[in-house]
């Protein structure tokens, strides 16, 4: 047998193909279908089975858009109420694909319905674990995304099935998650990129702590999730329609600025050293990175009409796919090439300076303006420029008329956010300074 890992990077999880060098199973694929599909051709095996651990929140599936071009099973929780053909599986019962045997594991805690699954050997003995977003590296899928009147009971269900899974496993079985690589699934950050169940027992907190100090830990340590979580839930129930990662249409310099102009969403995906040095007038700075889709998603507003700025077709083909594994499938344009060849003859392009931490420190004591941190409200609180005004970046575009006039110098952890916060901010009227720095830097001002 062999296990393939897809990692997606920008939403911190990963998707799984099983083969046995004939036939082939995927764990949980993203929306992007086209990676298991090139994975399977490699190896020279076909798909014939596809297993969602669970409803995703925080992205969307691929499996029913993978089982309908690959002919494949398509296998889903029995107790998931949703809108499409599938193959339904119960606690307990197996499945055989080609020789590999996979046995279906009721872990909620993430979900309420949601299944690990197991993987046998050749001689019927567990050999891996795919566990979704109950038992993660060091960590546990987060208990609060269905509802806080769920929450509790999610915790207490959580703690168990990860006792379950190191209860009924042999310490040997390789753990194989979806999330925790930087996902906001996870309750906690994780820790490692491969793990075992017996080394699980030594690190993670449900299997190292009492139930109570487990759940009330947890809980007390969730923090606020990405807005678009509440579409995933949907869409993934009702089935996604097939995904669409073509070039967007090529849109001239007149129509892309009457789109901003108009209010629509014109994001610029360069550096966003190269945004400050020069942009349209008007259009958001979203640096193409691993932190892009995250936080894109997080602003947006669902279903508005969106225009990607780029310096070259595959950014903006790479910002489309990263898009699309949320959900956000109304891109109406793309804009190509060098900034100023983007904008209309006589058109002046905005900018604003880059500054450090360590500026900041020279140059507050003597100077009057206006520290914005952009951070979320409990990083603000164990740490703090002293005099800051925070509002975090999730908030500022409900909040824009909050923030002082004058000098603004914006900053975040690592200069991503205060980037996309400085994008937003910089109008006609307004000095803004983009803190492009560690935070650990932050404490040369005081």
């Amino acid at each position: 047998m062999n296990i393939s890992t897809i990692e997606t990077t920008s939403l911190g999880d990963r998707s799984y193909l099983i083969d046995d060098g004939e036939v082939a199973a995927v764990i949980d694929p993203q929306r992007d279908v086209d990676r298991p599909l090139a994975l399977a051709g490699e190896r020279g095996v076909r798909i014939t089975h596809v297993f969602e651990t669970h409803i995703h929140n925080d992205y969307v599936t691929g499996g029913l858009e993978l089982a309908r071009v690959t002919g494949a099973d398509y296998i889903v929780s029995a107790l998931d109420d949703v809108k499409f053909q599938h193959r339904p599986i119960a606690d307990g019962e197996t499945v055989e694909v080609g020789t590999m045997r996979i046995t279906a594991m009721h872990t909620p805690g993430h979900t309420h319905h949601h299944l690990s699954f197991v993987l046998h050997n050749d001689t019927g003995a567990p050999e891996a674990v795919f566990t979704g977003g109950s038992m993660l590296y060091g960590s546990t899928g987060r208990t609060d995304l269905l509802g806080s009147q769920h929450t509790s009971e999610l915790t207490h269900a959580q703690f168990h099935s990860v006792r379950k899974l190191a209860d009924e496993l042999p310490p040997t079985v390789a753990v194989y998650p979806t999330h925790g690589f930087g996902s906001f699934c996870s309750a906690t950050p994780t820790t490692g990129d491969s793990s075992t169940i017996g080394e699980q027992q030594e690190v993670n907190p449900a299997l190292t702590k009492d139930e109570q100090s487990f759940v009330d830990e947890l809980i007390a340590g969730l923090a606020e999730f990405p807005a678009y979580y509440a579409h995933m839930g949907v869409i993934n129930t009702e089935g996604p329609q097939p995904v669409d990662l073509r070039m967007p249409e090529q849109v001239d310099p007149s129509t892309l600025r009457k789109r901003i102009n108009d209010g629509e969403w014109v994001v610029d995906l360069r550096q966003r050293r190269a945004f400050a040095a020069g942009h349209l007038s008007g259009s958001m700075g979203f640096e193409l990175s691993t932190s892009f889709v995250t936080y894109l998603g997080w602003l947006y507003s669902w279903g508005s009409p969106i225009t990607l700025v780029g310096t070259s077709r595959s950014e903006v083909m790479d910002a489309r796919r990263d898009l699309a594994r949320i959900g956000v499938d109304n891109i109406t344009g793309a804009a190509v090439g060098h900034v100023v060849d983007l904008a209309r003859p006589g058109e002046t392009l905005r900018q604003y300076r880059v500054a450090t931490f360590a500026d900041l420190a020279s140059e507050h004591p003597s100077r009057a303006f206006t520290v914005l941190d952009t951070r979320r409200t409990d990083e603000h609180e164990k740490g703090a420029v002293p005099g800051s005004i925070n509002i975090p970046l999730h908030e500022l575009l409900a909040r824009r008329d909050e923030v002082p006039a004058g000098e603004v110098w914006v900053h975040c952890e690592s200069g991503y956010r205060a980037s996309v916060a400085a994008s937003l901010l910089d109008r006609p009227g307004r000095d803004i300074v983009l803190i492009d720095d560690a935070f650990t830097n932050a404490h040369k001002v005081s």
